[in-house]
């Protein structure tokens, strides 16, 4: 039987029944705390200034803002996409669960497994963009202020102590997380608006407009304007990423078939707005576009609060970035431990019976937090010897959520009017936004696979194709041996024991 859960209501907790799913989470968030959740791993001031030195090499200025208008528009019509489906199977399973209801009735299991591994994937390659991010604009700051040089082995210490930060606090009940994210909101949004406010009071120079929206910069070694242009879109896609959080938070939501896509759409939609005054008001200050690029720091976007604003004034609006960054990763572990916990309750995952416990006292997936920080750590570490490992990182999170994304998409496309609607919907646009939605990810897949530098060498190289390779080879030979047979089969004799997951969906 369901717990007793005094803050479900009865219609919430009977959907999941519904849907073959027990009521187990603590579901005490409210619709606004599920939108914080998907603003605060967006995170403009960690997405867009991580990558902003990338953006300044691969089609400078011009890219950087045209390509954030553009990428905006189309991560819009994907979370619009998403969102419908959302609201029909509102779950912590999230993606996966919404391929295996949406696919055909033979395939559907082989459809759910590896859009869960796309996903899963993609979310601890975010986890470690992030924190790899936050990492690096932590030590800019301790090398300006204690000398703390921006090197590869102190980046990666530094990254191991923040993942460890927040896998320490989301052992906790989700309460905690829930209002260091409605903080969050509030730290990001009253944060652009500081660090736009100082840029653009403060300095006595600016670049002219023309410079913000038509300087065309190509530092990759390729000699393709246009491939420049289109890699150069990686800035602002790996921005917009994360916003299935809103998914995968569901079970923990109240009144979740309506306040869970609601976080997804508000999500982007703030988060375009915001982002693209940030990117103007930085932009539009840069003292020395060289003197930037080549900081000392490693990360251009300190240079130009220091050169723009000062030295303490710079180092203040870092710590403003700093503080955004530490949020964003939090929220990251919260999303990515909630997938892990979810998929590992179908056994997908390897040791599931460990990942899928819950702590007695928090009722959180303790064990899921610390695997989705570990994993995040390894992914990584190939930069302490691969220059461009940010970048490749960025490509494998990218890929690896925007193919989940649009796997239910597809399918929701192929039901047509089969589909059931939640009380959520888009209607007759349904079908034009969902194959603009397709068509999209279909683009960008085949783009972040390719190589950002050239010439490409052992220390450029893109690994993003190796890293998407392995696991999907791993996932493929893993679903041919074994996996066929059980996943998502109530008959089988492994999913028949008193405490399987499967089973209990089974008698419902």
């Amino acid at each position: 039987m369901p717990l007793d859960i005094p803050s479900v209501t009865p219609s919430e907790e009977e959907r999941l029944a519904e849907l073959g799913i027990s009521q187990t989470l603590d579901r005490s968030m409210s619709g606004r705390q599920n939108f914080a959740v998907s603003f605060t791993i967006i995170s403009i001031l960690s997405g867009c200034l991580t990558m902003y030195g990338f953006g300044m090499n691969t089609g400078g200025p011009a890219l950087i803002m045209w390509g954030w208008v553009l990428v905006g528009l189309m991560t819009l019509f994907v979370g619009l996409a998403m969102a419908e489906v959302c609201s029909s199977y509102p779950t912590s399973a999230g993606l996966y669960f919404w391929a295996h209801k949406l696919a055909p009735h033979k395939s559907a299991p082989a459809w759910a497994w590896f859009t869960g591994w796309f996903n899963t994937l993609g979310q601890v390659a975010v986890t470690a963009g992030i924190d790899f991010g936050a990492a690096s604009f932590l030590n800019a700051y301790l090398n300006l202020q204690f000398g703390y040089t921006a090197t590869p082995g102190h980046a990666i210490t530094l990254f191991g102590l923040i993942l460890l930060l927040h896998a320490v606090v989301n052992t906790f009940r989700v309460r905690v997380v829930g209002f260091f994210n409605t903080v969050s909101v509030w730290w990001h949004l009253v944060g652009v608006v500081v660090i736009v406010g100082a840029l653009l009071a403060v300095p006595d120079k600016h670049q002219s407009p023309k410079f913000v929206f038509t300087e065309f910069v190509n530092k990759t070694g390729w000699g393709s304007t246009v491939y420049v242009a289109l890699i150069g879109l990686l800035m602002a896609q790996y921005t917009f990423t994360g916003y299935d959080a809103s998914a995968h938070m569901t079970e923990e939501t109240k009144n979740a078939s309506l306040e869970g896509p609601k976080g997804i759409v508000r999500s982007i939609l703030v988060s375009w707005a915001a982002g693209l005054i940030l990117l103007f008001g930085l932009t539009f200050a840069i003292q020395s576009y060289t003197g930037a690029l080549q900081s000392q720091t490693g990360v251009p976007p300190a240079q130009i609060f220091m050169d723009a604003l000062g030295a303490s004034t710079g180092k203040l609006m870092l710590l403003i970035v700093i503080g955004a960054q530490l949020f964003c990763g939090m929220a990251s572990v919260t999303a990515n431990s909630r997938m892990i916990y979810a998929f590992s309750r179908d056994g997908a995952l390897p040791f599931s019976t460990v990942w899928h416990k819950l702590h007695p006292g928090s009722r959180t997936p303790t064990n899921a937090v610390w695997l989705a920080a570990g994993a995040a750590f390894a992914l990584g570490l190939p930069y302490l010897f691969n220059t461009t490992a940010y970048a490749a990182v960025t490509s494998i999170a990218t890929i690896g959520l925007y193919i989940a994304y649009v796997i239910p998409t597809l399918l929701r496309l192929r039901q047509g009017e089969d589909f059931r609607r939640g009380p959520w919907h888009l209607g007759r646009w349904s079908k034009p936004v969902g194959v603009i939605a397709v068509m999209w990810v279909a683009l960008i897949t085949v783009l972040f696979m390719l190589p950002p530098s050239h010439p490409v060498t052992v220390e450029t190289f893109n690994y993003a194709p190796l890293a998407v390779g392995a696991a999907l080879a791993f996932a493929g030979t893993w679903w041919l041996v074994s996996a066929r047979k059980w996943f998502l089969n109530p008959h089988h004799p492994r999913n028949t024991t008193p405490l399987s997951p499967a089973s209990e969906r089974a008698t419902r």
